[in-house]
């Protein structure tokens, strides 16, 4: 069995004949060439959840939630979404021919969107949402009462509204636990309400539980300032996660303002002996470009939000030689095709003659 159901022992409440698959999951983890010996961290890896059938993380937060709409015979899919939650849950519903609509984040990426529509979903941006806290919370609410008119159960990538779709998100500590057993392993990774860090911190848990001889990693929660929720706790030693008025980050899939998954991150961080990191947006895209011009790994802007608090961890003096970093790359650049512009610049591309184009290749490479 492939996918995330190769791990259907710790998830035994799905029948097997309500499974949805696209072979989500078995995503490469990938060592530095560059990036770590240029920062000084000699053991840099990289999960490529980019790797996934829609392009991010959330075909596996999708492929165990329409597998449990299947088993409970539910006939439409609500949800919400900055982006690659609506694209995957998009996808495997159609695969599932259940119905889809998604109440959309105020000002997603129009890649993101475009995904969800290809796939046939029904997209309805609500101003405010996923960036003030108080529509938010409103539309949480309202999505909910409706969900359960309608005899279904709203998917929110979060275990505090849809665990059994989280469950699936817990394969990619799985997968880490499975392909790099080392000793002072830590995992970095990305967080907006919290549901993905959470995620991999139950995972390497359960893992344990099954694997006595296994070492748990550290884990670190990586946060954009504008979005400062969780990350914050955790370094200065508070308990609770701090709602903010409204997200100021760009950072797209990362703008949630409520605590959502918040207090049990911290939690699951404190237990595997981790942290907190935030980073500005302006070091998120500089990590992001790192990665395509050093790795030739082209993510979205979250995607590079791991990275970002990695390389803050070493200028820092949070990590010693013997670490084991994996950084976890969430999701692909061309779900964001604003920042591939921001990327690339205004660099020289048409020339009269190929003459002109040669003389420009000297010029380049005697100016390196």
């Amino acid at each position: 069995m492939k996918g995330i159901w190769k791990y259907r022992s710790f998830w035994p409440t799905i029948n097997a004949r309500a499974w949805i698959t696209s072979g989500e999951g078995n995503t490469p983890l990938v060592r530095s060439s560059n990036i770590g010996k240029h920062f000084g961290i000699p053991n840099l890896y990289f999960k490529l959840e980019t790797g996934n059938p829609t392009g991010s993380y959330k075909d596996r937060f999708a492929a165990a939630a329409v597998s449990h709409l299947n088993n409970t015979g539910a006939k439409l899919c609500l949800a919400t979404s900055s982006g690659n939650t609506g694209a995957a849950l998009a996808a495997y519903c159609a695969k599932a021919n259940i119905p889809c609509f998604l109440i959309i984040v105020d000002g997603a990426p129009e890649g993101k969107l475009n995904q969800m529509k290809l796939y046939g979903a029904r997209t309805l941006m609500v101003r405010g949402f996923g960036i003030d806290e108080a529509i938010t919370n409103i539309v949480f609410d309202r999505l909910k009462a409706l969900g359960t008119t309608m005899n279904t159960e709203v998917q929110i990538s979060a275990y505090a509204y849809a665990p059994e779709g989280m469950q699936g998100v817990e394969s990619i500590a799985f997968e880490i636990a499975e392909e790099l057993p080392e000793k002072h392993l830590k995992v970095f990774s990305p967080a907006g309400g919290g549901g993905l860090t959470l995620a991999v911190g139950q995972g390497f848990l359960k893992w344990k539980e099954q694997n006595r001889g296994f070492d748990l990693p550290q884990l670190y929660c990586v946060q954009p300032e504008g979005n400062n929720t969780i990350a914050g706790a955790l370094i200065h030693g508070t308990s609770s996660a701090t709602p903010i008025g409204s997200s100021t980050t760009a950072v797209s899939g990362l703008q949630v303002p409520n605590i959502i998954d918040g207090n049990e991150t911290i939690e699951v961080c404190r237990q595997l002996n981790g942290g907190g990191h935030l980073v500005t947006d302006q070091q998120i895209y500089r990590a992001q470009q790192a990665l395509a011009k050093m790795e030739g790994i082209y993510c979205e802007p979250a995607g590079a939000v791991a990275l970002a608090g990695a390389i803050q961890a070493k200028e820092t003096g949070g990590l010693a030689a013997e670490d084991h970093l994996v950084c976890l790359v969430t999701g692909h650049g061309f779900k964001d095709p604003n920042s591939l512009s921001r990327m690339i610049g205004n660099d020289k591309d048409y020339f009269e003659s190929i003459d002109d184009a040669t003389l420009y290749i000297h010029q380049q490479l005697a100016s390196d």
